[in-house]
């Protein structure tokens, strides 16, 4: 790959990354009751999903999907009821200490498996690889170096920009550790995933 088109790609995925999505909540809730060290957990697991959704694409999958509206409708349905669980049982959470409430549903060794679930669940987030990344490719080399080297990016960028999220809302842990503030972190992540959840329902094939 170019160094201009890899270039062009880093920018792409600065702006995907930093703009606000289930994996941003799912970083922020996780560092909010877990801390940060444990959140790291959830954002591999994004990552791993991201890898896994790339390789799809490369396979032709990523262009199957976007042609078929039934598993798109599957995926998407299957995406937005987790989410919206999650946000349930977010904003259902005891009203307890930041350290003792449960921001996601599980123990926080299932922390990989909810961030893998939450990019997975995302068909918008395959579909969006499936149409970016093939204009970074150069046709005529090799594509699976390439492949890798988007891989690498784009999880370097996006471990990076999550993380950033996780540790801003940990350095923001003790507004949040009185009753009042519990509730209202609760309510406000509970939202963001049920809200999520309803837009990606709700929202159509393009």
């Amino acid at each position: 790959m170019a160094f201009d088109l890899w270039l062009g790609f880093l920018l792409a995925a600065i702006l995907i990354s930093v703009t606000p999505g289930p994996g941003a909540v799912t970083s922020m809730s996780a560092s909010v009751q877990y801390g940060y060290r444990l959140a790291l957990r959830a954002i591999v697991g994004l990552q791993a999903a991201l890898l896994i959704q790339l390789a799809i694409v490369a396979a032709g999958l990523g262009a199957l999907l976007a042609t078929s509206p039934f598993a798109f409708d599957l995926l998407k349905s299957a995406g937005a009821a987790y989410l919206i669980w999650l946000g349930i049982q977010k904003w259902r959470a005891p009203v307890t200490g930041i350290d003792q409430q449960t921001a996601l549903p599980g123990r926080p060794e299932g922390l990989f498996v909810q961030g893998l679930l939450v990019n997975l669940s995302n068909p918008k987030a395959i579909l969006f690889i499936a149409a970016l990344v093939p204009q970074f490719v150069d046709p005529a080399t090799s594509q699976w170096p390439q492949f890798a080297l988007i891989g690498i990016t784009m999880c370097t960028v996006d471990t990076l920009v999550m993380s950033g999220y996780a540790l801003l809302v940990w350095r923001l842990r003790r507004w949040l550790r009185d009753a009042r503030a519990v509730r209202m972190q609760n309510r406000l992540f509970g939202g963001f995933f049920i809200t999520v959840g309803v837009v990606l329902l709700a929202s159509g094939r393009r």
